[in-house]
């Protein structure tokens, strides 16, 4: 299951593997009539409407670049920060307010380049001898010329649950979170774990529930700065509650009203503040919502 609305998917782009592996037809590629994803380090440049910014390849300069994709006949690249590009996870109060206004074709060019731009600024080194690496595959892999090792992008799964008891739903709160803000629990799935392992361990080490059917319900890339969250929905044996003060500031259990009454209310109001639509928490609730319905 899909839902096109949720935040970074539907992405526009063809990502055209045939160009990245032909380096030659890449070069030739790159003309007058090429895009280049305007970004200040790794947030993007918008106009107006709230719409991506593209320039030429001119304004690159000696930048190394990422190969995005073709976009209506025209090739579109990014460009990699020549130092540092920040905090690989902030999100900040004004990428939350750039995520909520911009188009979900263009949101999702922007949540790819920023994953691949901010992984080639973070992995210049070769992770098994220490030497520099260098852009291949059309910047969807970095190769090292001293010890012949090739790097790949990554991504870090990342289960993200819905737990259901008696019709209730179990949300969490970090205390990062903006106040009354409550979501699901997620974690990362470790080395060695299935999916369902991954929601059982991560539940029990956060709320001190057991749960069992777990089911996938659906994912969505997440770059900060690269991961997959898996959706998922599982039923608790019972409702007793030992949260993990170190990991949570609070969890509880919500009636199907009050999740109702949370996603009516935005701005606040409801039982609690809901996830705001771009993150995949939020489409989770309202499928909860609409298969109790």
């Amino acid at each position: 299951m899909i839902d096109t609305q949720i935040g970074f998917v539907g992405q526009p782009l063809d990502r055209a593997d045939h160009i990245r592996n032909d380096k030659q037809a890449l070069e030739a590629l790159k003309d007058e009539r090429a895009l280049l994803l305007r970004l200040e380090g790794l947030d993007p440049v918008m106009d107006d409407e709230n719409r991506l910014q593209w320039g030429s390849l001119d304004e690159a300069g000696d930048a190394e670049l990422v190969f995005l994709g073709l976009m209506e006949g025209r090739v579109c690249f990014a460009p990699i920060p020549a130092g540092p590009a920040g905090g690989p996870g902030a999100m900040g109060t004004a990428m939350r307010r750039i995520m909520g206004g911009m188009p979900q074709d263009d949101l999702a060019i922007y949540g790819m380049a920023r994953s691949v731009v901010d992984w080639h600024a973070r992995h210049r080194f070769c992770a098994r001898c220490g030497a520099p690496t260098a852009p291949a595959k059309g910047g969807w892999q970095r190769n090292c010329g001293t010890c012949n090792a090739e790097h790949f992008p990554r991504v870090d799964p990342v289960t993200i649950m819905l737990v259901e008891h008696d019709g209730r739903l179990l949300l969490g709160r970090q205390p990062n979170f903006p106040e009354g803000f409550y979501s699901a629990l997620a974690g990362f799935v470790e080395p060695g774990e299935t999916i369902e392992e991954a929601v059982a361990r991560e539940v029990m080490e956060e709320a001190g529930v057991t749960v069992t059917g777990v089911d996938y319900v659906m994912s969505q890339p997440w770059p900060f700065p690269a991961q997959l969250m898996v959706g998922c929905h599982a039923t608790a044996e019972d409702d007793r509650l030992i949260v993990d003060r170190t990991e949570l500031e609070d969890a509880r259990w919500f009636t199907r009203d009050e999740v109702a009454s949370a996603m009516a209310a935005p701005a606040g109001g409801g039982a609690f503040v809901a996830p705001p639509p771009v993150a995949v928490a939020h489409h989770l609730l309202k499928w909860w919502l609409r298969k109790g319905a």
